[in-house]
């Protein structure tokens, strides 16, 4: 399989997952590369979908590292507290991504509240570990997607945040550092 195939293969398999609206799916091509298609929805305004899109198909942990980026840029110099937990027990699992700093980003990540950007950051490293219940339990394993969503909300409620009208230069500028990560691990690089 040459690299144009093998790229617009990854698209189609990573949009099939990633819930994406009928006019993403639309634009859908064989010969499309993932950037070419991240690009496409941007231009089209699609952004929700370019988020979803990226989130999907970046492995776990730099999928989070995005989304709490994402939400400290979001955040601001002084967050509130409960965010401000969220987002450093959310770092932590980051530097050291197992399953009990993964439950401690989720405790904080309730505390913010999984409608806050921080939030979502903090409920995506807690979806990475290897298992949904408690650690004195058999391993309940999350979702294959649950990550992805989780971050998919976090860069969302970033870019949206306080501010609506100004979304469209942060979903921008979110994307492209998504796009960039994607770039920097070689995800969609042809072989």
């Amino acid at each position: 399989m040459g690299g144009e195939a093998q790229a617009s293969s990854k698209t189609a398999a990573t949009a099939a997952v990633a819930e994406l609206s009928d006019e993403a799916m639309g634009l859908l091509r064989p010969e499309i590369a993932p950037q070419d298609y991240v690009a496409l929805l941007m231009s089209k305004k699609l952004y929700a979908d370019a988020v979803r899109f990226v989130a999907h198909a970046l492995p776990k942990r730099e999928a989070v590292w995005w989304g709490w980026i994402s939400a400290k840029r979001a955040a601001g110099a002084d967050p509130p507290p409960k965010i401000k937990a969220s987002l450093e027990a959310t770092e932590k699992w980051i530097a050291q991504p197992d399953d009990e700093s993964g439950r401690a980003a989720m405790d904080a990540a309730k505390e913010a509240k999984t409608t806050t950007a921080a939030g979502c950051a903090g409920m995506a490293a807690f979806f990475s570990g290897s298992s949904l219940g408690p650690a004195h339990v058999p391993p309940i394993p999350p979702g294959e997607y649950l990550t992805a969503k989780a971050v998919s909300g976090a860069v969302i409620y970033a870019a949206v945040g306080k501010d609506p009208v100004n979304a469209p230069d942060r979903f921008q500028s979110f994307v492209t550092q998504g796009v960039d990560v994607t770039l920097k691990i070689k995800l969609w690089e042809k072989k």
